[in-house]
């Protein structure tokens, strides 16, 4: 049977290729699936005969999710079952002895150990590749970017070893290395050298290059400043690379000019006449003159490179679909620049920062396109503050309002991940700081795209901590709330232990309580505070260790008229109520009697009314805790008993539950009346309005044993009765929903027998 993988229209809807996954398991396994040898390097413990391609994605997935090292790199000693030709060390932190061992004994076509850490120099990587004769001539693409050499080591056996050595050598990026004259002659002897990449190394003269003038087909030379030739000399040396079709003479650094670019421009056709590549982008002597003159003497031109030229706006380049360029004169520019210049920060900043420019004019457009182009200079710069704060700028702007509605979830959930690292890397940096928070405060980022959201709340609480401005205070607040309500029981449990967050929150309350204003941010943060000490006690004894309870109370007679504050501020006291141990501390007679004229009136919503009778059904469910006047006790029990009755079930959602548990102890059949009342009214509200998911919750928890016990005790009070023989009918009709070949005779029967 053959297997096909579909290509998607739309990349970032597709799911992970299985391969994939199975490759990120065996990273992540790695120490299950090996022995470790003596030298305390991994063996695979048995592995079969894998595909040769398989084995380079393992290597490579190791080095992208930062799993490879000196101990796990061992595994592939073993060439007989993994067999590398395209290896990937790509900034990994790797030993030359490691190196040696494991990689130099494949026969290796192509090798990528850019940025490499640990020791490993390009000395090591040449010494280590041109011991395997076998590797000295299958070697073809070579790629040591960002490396050190440390040249003097460069002997072995009192022969010198160079990049001569390894005569498959097509294909060479030395970028950003300490690479100088004598090796660049060294590497000119190749014979079959076709891409060379000297871009920022210390070389100072281009003659070498004539050695390979016949093969050479692409030359970058970006940002050689220590070049020491006059400008003549240099065209006169490129000129005789007869081979050539792709150079780029860039320089990021947007130098003052340079002369042997414009001659290069001016000198028509006969000067590289195979050329279809040029990139000159930071050139600042770049006119719009020469460009017509050079695009319109070379009909076969695929590329021309113009950012930071400000050349880009030539009538020669619309006319040329063919063509494509980097500039920041449209959006096709702006997008080519990004994709061209994934290793150039000041390149990938510049073409950002005219792309939020552009973005600042896209409200009703959603551009999952741009999205994932900007998300590439955040992920390729997560360090540099300067990308990262005009990047999340461009975030804002293509995810702001509805635009983001349209956008692949796993796209989305990829930006808001590097969102929450800009705002880690860059805690006191508040432009930063705001343009992410802006980013966040999204409902569809918020309530549907997966992230980490424990580890969101904690970075904004952190901000918050620091910032008072009103605008921004409202959507940290705002974002703080809804993230809170979706952090599992563990999760809030973890972020209500550390009381500054308690602290943080409440002093937003008093803030706004002394102002008495009812706004969003009070009403933002009465809600996390809700969701907060829901079902955590360590929260709950934080709130009261913060005098929220004092708080609490003056803001319920503050807010005498407002039902949306006191019902927030109801059902976080409900939370607490819940806590045992924490009951005496809301033994306050004067507190209750307020609560008690809260259940019922023409004037108080059934919501107040809810939440003030589940304060009251905790505090009076334990008579044994009961501190006060026990007629006081009788009283409050009898009232709740009657305002329940006259209680309508509410036709809008009004609370939701994560489990039944906290009803368990209200439902004992020695409970008072009342309680049970409650809890089986809060039951049939939930159940009512969510069947599907609270039904169930009833069955897997063990809440329906519960309610049949009190269907069937014979001192169960007839209203608690009727009210759980009808939770009990609703899971039989949910059953029956879920389950329609289920027989008659197979029903249950939840009434007395």
């Amino acid at each position: 049977m053959w297997l096909h993988q579909v290509q998607c229209h739309a990349e970032e809807s597709c799911p992970v290729a299985l391969s994939e996954l199975c490759l990120a398991q065996v990273c992540l396994s790695l120490d299950s699936l090996c022995s470790t040898q003596p030298d305390g390097s991994l063996r695979l413990s048995w592995a079969p005969l894998l595909p040769q391609e398989m084995a380079d994605q393992l290597l490579h997935k190791m080095a992208a999710q930062g799993t490879l090292n000196d101990r796990t790199v061992g595994i592939f000693r073993s060439c007989e079952q993994l067999r590398l030709r395209r290896a990937c060390v790509r900034s990994s932190p790797l030993s030359a002895e490691a190196f040696r061992l494991a990689l130099c004994p494949h026969r290796l076509q192509e090798l990528d150990a850019s940025g490499v850490p640990g020791g490993l120099t390009g000395a090591h990587i040449l010494s280590g590749l041109a011991s395997n004769p076998e590797c000295r001539a299958s070697l073809q693409k070579l790629t040591l970017s960002r490396l050190q050499f440390g040249w003097t080591s460069l002997e072995v056996e009192e022969e010198q070893v160079g990049f001569s050595s390894l005569q498959g050598l097509r294909t060479l990026n030395l970028a950003n290395t300490d690479l100088t004259d004598p090796f660049l002659e060294d590497i000119c002897t190749l014979p079959r050298l076709e891409v060379l990449d000297i871009s920022s190394t210390p070389v100072t003269e281009l003659s070498a290059l004539l050695g390979c003038r016949l093969t050479l087909r692409s030359l970058t030379a970006h940002g050689l400043r220590q070049l020491d030739m006059s400008p003549a000399r240099v065209i006169s040396i490129l000129s005789q690379l007869h081979a050539l079709r792709h150079l780029d003479l860039s320089d990021d650094r947007f130098a003052s000019g340079d002369e042997a670019v414009r001659l290069l421009l001016e000198g028509g056709s006969g000067i590289l006449p195979a050329l279809v590549s040029l990139d000159v982008s930071g050139r600042k002597k770049v006119t719009e003159g020469t460009v017509t003159a050079f695009v319109e003497g070379r009909r076969g031109l695929l590329f021309l490179g113009l950012l930071a030229t400000g050349a880009g706006s030539c009538d020669v380049l619309s006319g040329k679909d063919n063509l494509k360029v980097t500039g920041e004169a449209n959006e096709k520019q702006i997008c080519e620049s990004l994709r061209r210049y994934r290793e150039r920060e000041c390149f990938t900043r510049e073409a950002l920062v005219h792309l939020y420019q552009l973005t600042n004019d896209m409200y009703d457009q959603t551009r999952p396109d741009i999205l994932k182009l900007v998300l590439g200079g955040m992920q390729n710069y997560s360090e540099s503050l300067h990308v990262q704060l005009v990047a999340s700028a461009c975030v804002f702007n293509l995810t702001n309002q509805d635009m983001a509605v349209g956008m692949p979830h796993p796209l989305l959930s990829a930006v808001v991940h590097q969102v929450l690292e800009a705002m880690r890397s860059f805690p006191s940096h508040q432009q930063l700081q705001k343009n992410c928070l802006l980013v966040l405060c999204s409902d569809t980022i918020l309530q549907d795209v997966p992230f980490d959201r424990f580890k969101a709340a904690k970075l904004v609480m952190n901000w918050l901590s620091g910032h008072v401005d009103r605008t921004l205070q409202r959507m940290a607040v705002a974002v703080i709330s809804i993230l809170v309500a979706k952090l599992s029981t563990e999760q809030t449990t973890q972020l209500g232990a550390d009381i500054f967050v308690m602290k943080q929150l409440l002093g937003i309350v008093q803030q706004k309580a002394m102002a008495g204003v009812v706004d969003s941010t009070l009403k933002f943060a009465l809600s996390a505070l809700w969701n907060l000490t829901d079902e955590t006690p360590t929260a709950s004894r934080h709130f009261i260790q913060c005098q929220g309870l004092e708080l609490y109370e003056e803001v319920l007679e503050t807010y005498s008229s407002e039902s949306s504050i006191q019902q927030k501020v109801l059902g976080l006291l409900n939370n607490i109520a819940e806590v045992e141990e924490l009951q005496a501390d809301m033994m306050q007679e004067d507190m209750l009697e307020h609560v008690v004229t809260l259940l019922q009136g023409p004037q108080v919503e059934v919501g107040v009314s809810y939440f003030a009778g589940g304060i009251l059904a905790h505090l009076t469910s334990r008579q044994d805790a009961w501190t006060l006047d026990q007629g006081l006790r009788q009283t409050i029990l009898e009232q709740l008993h009657a305002a329940i009755l006259t209680w309508a079930l509410p036709e809008r959602e009004m609370v939701s539950y994560r489990s039944f548990r906290p009803f368990f102890s209200l439902l004992q059949t020695s409970q008072p009346a009342g309680v049970q009342l409650w809890a089986v009214w809060a039951m049939r509200l939930v159940c009512t309005q969510n069947g599907v998911q609270y039904c169930h919750m009833l069955q897997v928890e063990g809440a329906v044993e519960l309610l049949k016990t009190l269907s069937f005790d014979l001192d169960t009070h007839s209203n608690v009765r009727g009210m759980a023989e009808s939770i009990l009918g609703m899971v039989e009709r949910h059953q029956t929903t879920s389950n329609p070949l289920r027989t008659q005779t197979e029903k249950g029967h939840h009434g007395r027998s």
